[in-house]
């Protein structure tokens, strides 16, 4: 057969349906890809793409219920097209008053004729007229039927029997009234992606630059290790060796990570390619029933990949540096010089320490200690790293504090800063611009300290000498007429407390701000008693 073929069993088509990553597989390699789910479900299932290993959930029904590929099967349909009058030639054109394909011959005899001399005979050449002027397609529900209506609400082609059926009541409107707007979605849709496309192509041809830059800077200071050794029996050819290793292992450290994000980016800018192949393709050649059927997952496909954050810089740089004066001990008995400074800050290793890392007083001064770790977890012995803390309100964008970093120079870093508005804030700590282990995270400011006002005291009969009318905060009271508490009696917390609040802790802070005038002017009675 001379049409479509499946690009997993390389048989001819049959029923091709759609995957959310726009490729089209036969209905028996899809049947044998939902048999391979998990069994016993009947939910939606996922199985992995075998083009793309993409990761795809089968619909509840299974694969009955993915969108069929119609694309496929108008390319094919051109293909393996012939006359209907004749049946011996392949069909170059058609007759639209007929609607029947026609050969060379058979067009010519048509437009000689009288009968069918005034029909419209047009060419096949054009591959989308083409698609457009291809056997209509009929809804599944009702077979009789051709799908020239589209349901906004369900989003789908329907006949005129599912609007008065299925989808009564469900705004419509006729294909060619919507197909301008569903179709400029999807340009929308695949522009963005193209410009995503750019940007990855972009950050790989850096990143190739950077692996070699890295590769360079590598054989840079192998060759000044090597010079650095010459001077050296025994003892420093056996130190020079140890470095060259010390530079092989970082040397490969760096380029297995760039490695590994060039591969991402790589499979990424693939995927990306594959569905704006598939877009473009369906918005110049497919018929516009053909781009309403196949939208929704296209949009899908191509808003996932969109939506896939990447970072648009090489994951590392290509610092490596050697120190000929840094003593490395000894080799062999003899103490020798010259060490790589391998050790590299890892923003995702450093830590924070400190009181005041989550809680802090207004108008007070706070702070924390930045620690700084290379990649295996070893604390930075030197300063000199680009060190940026911002602290930000969560609810009042124009508010912020400005933080004072301090550089202690053996890898520590104070931070100190004073807020001025009680709340909630952001605090973001970026070393060589990226965020630390556990950040952005959040501080809470307090109002400022409050102090007691009251006394603090076992109970108002004790602190007041007796008097009747001695209130507290508490909300204790006694028999015979006390308005304030007593030892034993309703209400009593217990322990001391303060009369202003209630608060059994001797230095706690006075939360008598959430009682009233006249609860406040009683409470001070008793301290005045």
């Amino acid at each position: 057969s001379s049409g479509p073929r499946c690009p997993v069993c390389s048989e001819p088509c049959e029923s091709p349906r759609l995957l959310p990553c726009l490729h089209s597989l036969c209905a028996p390699c899809l049947r044998r890809l939902g048999r391979l789910g998990e069994p016993g479900r009947t939910a939606a299932r996922c199985v992995l793409c075998p083009l793309c290993d993409a990761v795809v959930e089968l619909p509840p029904g299974g694969v009955g219920q993915l969108t069929p590929d119609y694309l496929a099967l108008s390319r094919g349909g051109e293909a393996a097209m012939g006359c209907d009058l004749c049946a011996d030639g392949a069909a170059s054109g058609r007759c639209l008053t007929c609607s029947a394909n026609l050969c060379h011959f058979c067009c010519q005899a048509h437009r000689r004729q009288k009968k069918t001399a005034s029909h419209a005979v047009m060419g096949l050449e054009n591959t989308k007229d083409c698609s457009q002027a291809g056997k209509p397609l009929f809804c599944p529900f009702h077979p009789t039927e051709e799908l020239r209506l589209f349901c906004e609400q369900c989003d789908q082609p329907v006949c005129r029997d599912c609007v008065v059926d299925r989808h009564r009541q469900h705004p419509y409107d006729f294909t060619g009234s919507v197909i301008h707007r569903h179709g400029n979605s999807l340009r929308e849709l695949l522009k963005t992606t193209q410009q995503h496309m750019g940007t990855l192509e972009d950050v790989l041809s850096q990143i190739n630059d950077m692996s070699r830059a890295v590769r360079s800077r590598a054989e840079a200071v192998a060759s000044e290790i090597s010079l650095f050794a010459t001077g050296y029996i025994k003892a420093i050819e056996e130190h020079r060796d140890q470095l060259l290793k010390q530079l092989e292992d970082l040397k490969v450290q760096k380029e297995n990570l760039l490695h590994l994000q060039k591969a991402q980016l790589q499979q990424l800018l693939l995927d990306m390619r594959t569905g704006v192949e598939f877009t473009e393709h369906l918005l110049t050649s497919g018929s516009d029933l053909e781009i309403l059927i196949t939208k929704g997952v296209v949009a899908s496909r191509l808003a996932k990949l969109n939506s896939i954050a990447y970072n648009t810089h090489p994951s590392v740089d290509d610092r490596i540096q050697f120190s000929p004066r840094e003593r490395a001990g000894k080799c062999c008995g003899y103490e020798v010089f010259g060490s790589i400074l391998n050790k590299v800050v890892d923003p995702n290793r450093c830590t924070l320490h400190g009181g005041d890392l989550h809680s802090a007083r207004q108008n007070e001064l706070s702070g924390f200690t930045l620690l700084l770790k290379d990649t295996t977890g070893e604390q930075m012995r030197r300063g000199g790293e680009a060190v940026q803390v911002t602290i930000t309100h969560k609810d009042k964008r124009d508010c912020s504090l400005k933080p004072t970093v301090c550089d202690n120079g053996d890898g520590t870093y104070h931070v100190s800063y004073s807020p001025e508005e009680p709340g909630l804030y952001a605090v973001c700590i970026y070393v060589k611009g990226q965020h630390i282990q556990g950040s952005p995270f959040t501080l809470t400011v307090k109002n400022k300290f409050r102090e007691h006002h009251g006394v603090f005291h076992c109970c108002t009969f004790c602190s007041s000498g007796g008097q009747k009318a001695a209130r507290c905060a508490c909300g204790g009271t006694m028999p015979g007429g006390y308005q304030g508490c007593g030892h034993g009696h309703k209400g009593h917390p217990g322990y001391p407390h303060w009369s202003c609040c209630g608060q059994v802790k001797e230095s706690s802070e006075c939360l008598d701000g959430a009682h009233g005038d006249t609860l406040q002017r009683s409470l001070l009675r008793t301290v005045v008693l």
